[in-house]
């Protein structure tokens, strides 16, 4: 397992979420096995994504995001901005409400996590500058 993740989630049958699925495929298919780096596809896990999450000491989510930017627009959230999304749990939970929760069922110190996201159906240069930045940021942090 590496130290570093990009997690791409979403439902490749659903347009409007398919950007985290497309993106990982154009990673898969660029560049299988960055040095570094595990490529995973998170779908629709949740909570479960907790075990991804755990040991590393940076992740970069992918994902698309409704109502924080302009159609088209590239957005990059920290692990604290994602978390103050978080409604009570449910079945859309997801990824909101595990990082308001992870400082508790994580051990400290907690890795960089960051989500890149989209909003709109992801295109090709949607997905190309998407993949581009997450594996920017995966490599070199946000700092």
């Amino acid at each position: 397992m590496a130290n570093t993740a990009v997690i791409c989630l979403g439902n490749r049958f659903i347009a409007g979420d398919a950007l985290g699925c497309r993106v990982y495929d154009y990673l898969t298919r660029i560049s299988p096995r960055a040095a570094g780096i595990d490529i995973l596809d998170g779908g629709l896990c949740g909570l479960d994504l907790l075990r991804l999450v755990e040991h590393r000491q940076r992740v970069v989510f992918v994902d698309a995001v409704a109502g924080l930017a302009e159609s088209g627009a590239t957005v990059v959230l920290s692990r604290a901005q994602i978390a103050a999304h978080a409604g009570g749990y449910g079945h859309g939970a997801g990824l909101p409400y595990l990082l308001q929760l992870l400082p508790a069922l994580h051990p400290l110190p907690l890795p960089e996590i960051v989500l890149v996201g989209s909003e709109g159906e992801p295109d090709a240069p949607m997905i190309r500058q998407v993949a581009e930045l997450s594996m920017e940021i995966a490599v070199h942090g946000t700092c």
